[in-house]
């Protein structure tokens, strides 16, 4: 069984984040680095999808700027997602091809996502469900965990977005993932008192890779840096 490293990567501004996957992207296409998932959280900030709209962004770029919120565009599917502190984010790398299917199944994928991060909260005991149409994981009409992708010559990039403890006020300035009426839960709304992130995170990684038929591991940083995996923090070309 093939492994799938996952990697802890705490807070990490998003811009920095994002040029960390296309290297890593870059790496695994090649073959020259294993699976990986990133398991980490953001600073405030918007990040764009290819299916937004200015009318998904219910306040001036500038406003948020001033806030401390920054608007990143972003090379995944979807609309407007929020990112912020108490937030769950995954970014697997991971290369789907095989011999059978060198041209993956995205939204195979896709779903292989939803099932993961839903499986993560049915853990913790949230009834979360999932809508036909729509991606993520829901409770009722709000949706808890997000879901968008990027799949680039077999090898994937983005991913979810679980709201563990995130302040959902900041939710109403913008239209969630492009759903108008759709509301915004968090593990913390549902269950008053969530478990820490890292929790949360170690639970998401492995029904990932026990969904993936990959063998997780959680490696040192050495470990790391001898399979040739840079972090940012090592690395500021990446930043």
């Amino acid at each position: 069984m093939l492994p799938i490293l996952q990697i802890d990567a705490g807070s990490i501004v998003y811009t920095a984040a994002h040029s960390w996957q296309r290297d890593l992207h870059r790496r695994r296409v090649a073959g020259t680095i294993p699976d990986l998932v990133l398991l980490l959280e953001h600073p405030h900030v918007f990040s764009l999808g290819r299916r937004f709209r200015p009318d998904h962004l219910l306040a001036p770029i500038e406003e948020l700027r001033r806030r401390g919120i920054e608007v990143c565009e972003a090379d995944r599917g979807g609309s407007i997602t929020y990112h912020g502190p108490g937030q769950l984010v995954a970014y697997p790398v991971v290369d789907l091809r095989t011999e059978q299917k060198p041209h993956p199944d995205v939204i195979a994928y896709l779903r292989l996502l939803e099932a993961a991060t839903l499986a993560t909260v049915t853990g913790f005991g949230i009834r979360g469900e999932l809508r036909p149409g729509l991606t993520g994981v829901w409770v009722g009409d709000a949706k808890l965990g997000a879901i968008g992708v990027n799949v680039s010559r077999g090898v994937t990039k983005h991913g979810m977005a679980l709201n563990v403890s995130p302040d959902l006020a900041l939710f109403s300035t913008m239209v969630p993932c492009g759903i108008p009426g759709a509301g915004v839960t968090s593990m913390e709304q549902l269950m008053g008192d969530p478990p820490p992130l890292k929790v949360v995170g170690e639970a998401f990684a492995g029904h990932l890779a026990r969904l993936l038929g990959r063998r997780l591991r959680a490696p040192s940083a050495a470990e790391l840096k001898a399979v040739g995996v840079p972090h940012p923090s090592e690395d500021p070309v990446l930043v």
